[in-house]
């Protein structure tokens, strides 16, 4: 419980039209959602993409709701019931969540990291090195929140601001003292971050992605960007040299700008030395370090978690020998072997870019001596000028392509596979090596049964997901890895997952 006048105090009020009979006021919860509205709460009607919660008051009232805070006020009062009039409900909220849990982020090291690609693996090494390091430590990311070692499931990349609150001063309550957590596009433009204390952001890269949701590349980035705008000076600001907007995500920031790259002469410096898939050794600011990761992509990722740690104040000899321990990420090119050198990849890539950097990997390590086997799809009500994309991307760099379904959610899964089709078809010879399964199951299935000994088969798209979702957000069970090592099975050869 809050009183009220200490919650009114963190956010700015244009009018408040509260009830005679309404004295010194005492908040029993607070929600955005009615439906989880109890007798004395605050429910803050927030505008969102798909619903306007000014739409909710009086049923929030009539469920008990004690306070309204809201962009719109109502022409008459109502007994027992205080509304705050503000200018963006949203905003409203971030704020008035940090004070109901008392601003745990302000107790933590807390680490923002956002981009198109890499944010997963990045936000989850913070936190392995933080553990590592001897910290307890916690994390908000795609794949799963913990508080320190206690698992949570993830709804949002970025939860909602009620959420991401609740979870922070868990982490403080049970001695954590670092956090990192993925900061999406979408929880940038619905403010779900405001209110937070952060200490870095890391910039990993830019590509095209939810172009469904943003309209256009231009917002989508000015949506990352705008992560970067809000930092406070106290911050250290990281950005991926490499990448064409790197420096304008960080142009007008009040936080210290500094670099990461694998070129040129950013303030720290990654380089591969020796790639494979055992392993990679890297060399971070002139010390050589060797890791189980694979490929260019993690070169960079690796590189960001390194530059991340000595950027708050680790000695880089240190950082890189507690670096050298990290292990993938679940669903991050995770492979599986077989003893007659078939090599499953199971990857999240579902954009252009992180397919082509996948699979430019894996022919660089493979080097022609092997075929690549490709099976992919996209998700349903998601950005679909992207899919002749990666289909184009797929068969350009593949032996042999399998369109398959992904999360079709609202879409007909045929619809999409044959959007994919599209982009193959732009290459003359790549028709022929392409087929069409719906049935994910028994794309990936056929795909391994057959495939040549040594084939290197990469299964891309869901990644760490357990789950194919269809219409009316209808789930069943799914996850890549446990198909991909059933069928390597039905090969009567040993399966060796890493």
């Amino acid at each position: 419980m809050h009183k009220l006048n200490k919650l009114l105090s963190s956010i700015i009020t244009e009018e408040i039209i509260a009830d005679a009979t309404s004295g010194d006021i005492v908040v029993t919860a607070m929600t955005a959602d009615s439906r989880k509205v109890i007798p004395g709460s605050m429910f803050v009607a927030v505008r969102g993409p798909l619903n306007d919660g000014h739409l909710y008051i009086e049923d929030a009232i009539n469920r008990g709701a004690s306070v309204i805070v809201a962009e719109e006020l109502p022409t008459s009062g109502r007994t027992g019931v205080t509304f705050v009039k503000v200018g963006n409900a949203a905003v409203a909220l971030g704020y008035l969540a940090s004070e109901w849990y008392g601003n745990p982020s302000r107790h933590l090291t807390l680490v923002g990291v956002t981009g198109t690609n890499g944010k997963t693996t990045v936000a989850t090494l913070l936190y392995r090195m933080a553990q590592l390091s001897g910290q307890k430590a916690g994390l908000l990311s795609t794949v799963e929140n913990r508080v320190d070692n206690d698992v949570e499931p993830a709804l949002n990349t970025t939860p909602s601001p009620l959420e991401t609150n609740r979870l922070l001063r868990l982490m403080v309550d049970a001695g954590c003292t670092f956090a990192a957590m993925e900061v999406s596009s979408h929880g940038m433009t619905q403010h779900r971050t405001v209110g937070l204390h952060f200490a870095g952001g890391v910039f990993t890269n830019l590509t095209r992605d939810h172009l469904d949701y943003h309209g256009s590349f231009k917002e989508y980035l000015n949506a990352k960007k705008s992560f970067f705008d809000t930092l406070p000076a106290s911050a250290f600001a990281l950005y991926n040299n490499d990448d064409r907007n790197g420096a304008v995500m960080v142009q007008n920031t009040r936080a210290r700008k500094l670099s990461y790259g694998l070129t040129g002469n950013p303030d720290y410096r990654g380089r591969v030395i020796a790639d494979s898939f055992e392993g990679m050794e890297l060399q971070l600011d002139g010390i050589d370090v060797q890791t189980c990761f694979v490929g260019r992509f993690n070169a960079y990722n690796l590189t960001a978690v390194f530059a991340t740690w000595v950027a708050l104040g680790h000695e880089p000899y240190g950082t890189a020998v507690t670096l050298s321990r990290l292990t993938p990420v679940a669903g991050r090119f995770q492979p599986f072997r077989a003893s007659d050198g078939t090599t499953v990849i199971v990857d999240y890539a579902h954009t252009p870019d992180a397919l082509e950097n996948v699979l430019k990997t894996i022919n660089e390590i493979v080097g022609g001596k092997h075929e690549i086997y490709t099976v992919v799809g996209a998700g349903g009500d998601r950005d679909a000028g992207k899919r002749p994309m990666m289909g184009a991307v797929a068969a350009r760099l593949s032996d042999r392509l399998v369109i398959t379904s992904d999360n079709p959610r609202n879409e007909n899964a045929a619809d999409i596979a044959a959007q994919i089709l599209e982009g193959v078809l732009t290459l003359p010879v790549a028709r022929a090596k392409t087929v069409t399964v719906i049935d994910r199951e028994k794309a990936i299935a056929d795909t391994i049964i057959s495939a040549p000994p040594g084939t290197v088969i990469l299964i891309a798209g869901k990644g760490h997901e357990t789950y194919q979702e269809f219409e009316n957000r209808r789930r069943i069970h799914f996850d890549d890895r446990e198909h991909a090592v059933s069928a390597l099975k039905l090969r009567c050869v040993p399966v060796q997952p890493d």
